[in-house]
């Protein structure tokens, strides 16, 4: 085993000193920045009186029997008339029609009726496609109920 001289005996001792004083210095502060900061008087955050609805959740289910909004003007006179959509989309979701006949159905994606066929289904609209056509039809909001 070898021996190690004064210089490096002094560098060890000088690190050990170091290595100890270290911690003793450091902690205490850090402990007095923790405790003052957890100390701090903050406002509770505020809570709206009542939460505010999403436009989905507005809308009524089914329409009246003849809603004519802004988005159906555009579709053509035999388009079938969208009253709802019911169940979880991508999962067995139907949307229930009023035909140019009067008569109600409900439809699953790829169903015709009037010779259109339903391509697909939204929240807030079916896509009907018949020939090269293809449309959307909007689910009537409740703000067009109100409006006739």
């Amino acid at each position: 085993m070898a021996s190690l001289t004064r210089f490096e005996l002094g560098g060890l001792a000088a690190g050990a000193l170091i290595a100890t004083a270290c911690p003793l210095i450091l902690i205490p502060r850090a402990t007095v920045r923790e405790a003052a900061a957890s100390h701090r008087v903050t406002k509770p955050l505020a809570v709206p009186d009542t939460p505010r609805p999403d436009a989905a959740y507005r809308r009524e289910l089914f329409a009246p029997a003849l809603t004519l909004g802004t988005d159906q003007a555009a579709l053509p006179a035999d388009a079938p008339q969208l009253l709802g959509i019911v169940g979880r989309l991508g999962s067995g979701a139907v949307a229930l029609v009023r035909t140019s006949g009067g008569d109600t159905r409900s439809l699953g994606p790829g169903d015709s009726v009037d010779g259109w066929r339903l391509v697909s289904l939204a929240i807030d609209a079916a896509y009907f496609e018949r020939g090269g056509e293809q449309i959307r039809v909007p689910v009537p909001s409740g703000d067009d109920s109100d409006a006739q």
